[in-house]
């Protein structure tokens, strides 16, 4: 449980706020590079830690991100023209290139210096992993890019999803750090109906995240962020081992038995929406066709959309056609027969869940138990980062990139100890691309 200000400073991203400011110190995606696919293409609405923002791709490739109005009479440059390496507002064509530096400004007196007087907000971004990454913290502390290794695999041997959430970041964020969930949320009482995407350890006909729905969660921090395992009790001596890996500020790496793998990225569009790349990929060969289909299908049925915040502003992705204003969609027949939820897809019942209780969650009135202990941990650790950089410590995690190069671990051991895993298996938690 926290108290009402520790929550409204975990859940607050917007400019100015401390954790708003500590997530400005890292890489976050904003698109998938396919949504501005096209040079002196149409550019499109996005919006980035309470930042209305356009991003357009100029006539040399590069991406822009600039502020969402024109610096003249605020007009929107949603409407601009895409033209000869700069972004022109049709209002009155001023015009801005990818560094955010006023490039013409034809309704000024062709003597006048002003355009070199004006400046519109931009921000650097890098592609990468099929995706645009920008960085909105301050120029003197821009750190290198991360070695996220699911972004330094062959685009061949990768598939990157993004959709809208209807929730603040942290509480989707949750949702992956708490793993006797699975126990529950994404059962299906016989395993060979399970959707065929969905890989899961199997002993003697059950799943093992239902054999023990009860895991002992022990928690260890990183110059990344953490990992934590979690120890299931399957008999005969042996223990299955979940660990997950939280990569600040806002990745989850999900443990899989087998290849291709998968993680979350949850970035704050504001404080009520939440902008998810899903990405699931193999260092070691291409990812098929049919595996990619299958991905997808068993995901969610999302929909492209142009999503009105709750401010009225729009922005443009996809979002699952399942909500909270059609409950989901919810199968009660299929609740009774066939899984715990009857809702069908796994990323919508975890949608359900953490869009359910609200916006953004009162978490002073939660009751957690030991199962939570990740989430305490992930709470506690950003907390702290975001009262140190108020105090002047800038994030030490930023310092290294090869720091973020690291792999979930799904592993069946005899070995009950954390620490002894780590050693002996830690291997697998490192990444190779």
């Amino acid at each position: 449980m926290l108290s009402f200000e520790e929550n409204e400073l975990l859940s607050r991203v917007g400019p100015g706020t401390p954790m708003g400011e500590l997530m400005r110190r890292f890489w976050q995606p904003i698109l998938l590079s396919e949504e501005v696919p096209e040079r002196d293409g149409a550019p499109v609405r996005v919006r980035l830690l309470g930042e209305d923002l356009v991003a357009f791709r100029d006539s040399n490739g590069n991406v822009g991100m600039v502020d969402y109005y024109c610096p003249h009479r605020r007009a929107s440059l949603f409407f601009g023209r895409n033209e000869e390496a700069g972004l022109r507002c049709v209002y009155h064509g001023w015009k801005f290139d990818i560094a955010g530096d006023c490039v013409d400004m034809p309704s000024e007196p062709a003597e006048s210096n002003f355009k070199d007087k004006v400046k519109i907000k931009a921000y650097p971004t890098v592609e990468a992993g099929d995706c645009i990454f920008v960085y909105m913290g301050p120029p003197e502390v821009q750190p290198a890019f991360p070695h996220l290794e699911w972004t330094r695999v062959p685009s061949s041997h990768r598939l990157v999803m993004r959709w809208i959430q209807d929730s603040n970041y942290m509480q989707t964020i949750e949702g992956d750090l708490d793993t006797s969930h699975v126990s529950f949320l994404h059962r299906w009482f016989d395993p060979n109906n399970r959707p065929r995407g969905v890989g899961r350890r199997i002993k003697n006909g059950k799943d093992m995240t239902v054999i023990d729905g009860s895991p002992k969660l022990i928690v260890q921090e990183t110059d990344y962020g953490f990992i934590y395992g979690s120890r299931r009790n399957i008999g005969d001596g042996e223990y299955y081992w979940r660990c997950t890996q939280f990569i600040l500020p806002a990745y989850n790496l999900i443990p899989s038995p087998t290849w291709p793998t998968t993680g979350h990225a949850w970035i704050p569009i504001d404080d009520d929406h939440t902008s998810v790349f899903s990405f699931t990929y193999d260092p070691h060969e291409p990812i098929s066709e049919s595996q990619a289909e299958m991905r997808r299908a068993t995901t969610m049925e999302m929909e492209r959309v142009h999503h009105k915040t709750m401010d009225g502003h729009i922005i443009d992705g996809w979002h699952d056609i399942r909500r909270m204003d059609n409950g989901f969609l919810i199968d009660r027949d299929l609740q009774r027969t066939f899984n715990y939820t009857g809702i069908p897809f796994g990323r919508s019942q975890d949608e359900a869940m953490t869009d359910s209780m609200g916006r953004i969650v009162d978490r002073t009135r939660e009751h957690l138990g030991t199962s939570d202990t990740a989430i305490i941990f992930a709470r506690r650790q950003l907390l702290r980062m975001a009262r140190e950089l108020q105090e002047g410590v800038e994030p030490v995690a930023v310092q290294d990139p090869a720091a973020f190069n690291v792999r979930a671990v799904d592993v069946v051991n005899t070995t009950s100890d954390f620490k002894e895993l780590l050693a002996t298996d830690g291997h697998l938690a490192k990444g190779t691309a």
